[in-house]
């Protein structure tokens, strides 16, 4: 019962505490939250209760592979998002992402040359990017509906509760590369899309870009640290991810003072 109630409640809590902070610091702040490991993270936990150590550093190092799927899907819909709108872009990232995952899940590589790897592809992602002017626009947001909170946390609980039933059929490789599929991301870029335009759109998904840095570092964690010390690598994990979002978000602010 206990497994069940993570399951249905770790990774959805998160999400709408990442929405709701969002809503209070603006778009951008919700892109780096959502790109945090609040999906992926609960889902590794639980395959590592359910089938060990050996498991989810397997998995974890094939979240990391997941991961780079996520960049794509970030340059994807801000492209899209310029001539299409949010239910059609919103399929065509989503297209792309299982397109990269399906040609991942031939890749099987250790733990580092996967977190080289996807680091590359967020740096790419990210000079790539649509530019977005940097000064704030002017219109107002607009009321979130009633559902929007229900239906961010059925759809995050709806996806941990398939990927982990199904991880033993699935295996560690693509159970690791399902679990950051982008859920909570696909839910905030699509409102941004819909409520705010294409602009704001390519604002918040640089934001999520910058908080993949953070995801890749907990999976990195994750995946060499659960055999020797089993759980407590999570919250290492956490606290790497921390401290890597820190690193980045000074160093994009020196960046910005450079220019």
């Amino acid at each position: 019962m206990g497994l069940l109630l993570l399951k249905l409640f770790l990774a959805p809590l998160l999400v709408v505490a990442s929405t709701l902070a969002g809503r209070k610091w603006g778009p951008g702040i919700a892109g780096i939250l959502v790109g945090q490991p609040v999906v992926a993270g609960p889902i590794l936990f639980i395959t590592y209760l359910q089938h060990g150590r050996g498991f989810a550093s397997a998995a974890a190092t094939s979240s990391l592979l997941g991961v780079a799927s996520l960049a794509v899907f970030a340059l994807v819909f801000s492209r899209a998002a310029r001539r299409f709108g949010w239910l059609a872009t919103l399929a065509t990232g989503w297209a792309a992402v299982l397109a990269v995952d399906a040609a991942l899940s031939v890749v099987h590589v250790t733990a580092l040359p996967a977190f080289v790897f996807t680091l590359a592809a967020i740096a790419v992602a990210m000079i790539v990017m649509p530019r977005a002017n940097t000064e704030r626009r002017g219109a107002q947001a607009l009321s979130a509906p009633s559902w929007d909170l229900p239906g961010r946390a059925v759809a995050t609980g709806l996806l941990v509760l398939t990927v982990t039933t199904a991880s033993s059929a699935l295996g560690p490789h693509w159970t690791g590369l399902l679990a950051p599929f982008p859920i909570a991301i696909s839910v905030v870029a699509a409102f941004v899309h819909a409520q705010h335009g294409h602009l704001e759109t390519a604002r918040t998904l640089m934001g999520a870009l910058l908080g993949l840095v953070s995801l890749a570092a907990f999976c990195l964690s994750v995946a060499v640290l659960v055999r020797p010390i089993g759980g407590t690598a999570f919250l290492v994990g956490v606290a790497v991810a921390v401290a890597a979002q820190l690193l980045v978000l000074q160093g994009r602010r020196i960046g910005l003072r450079a220019t």
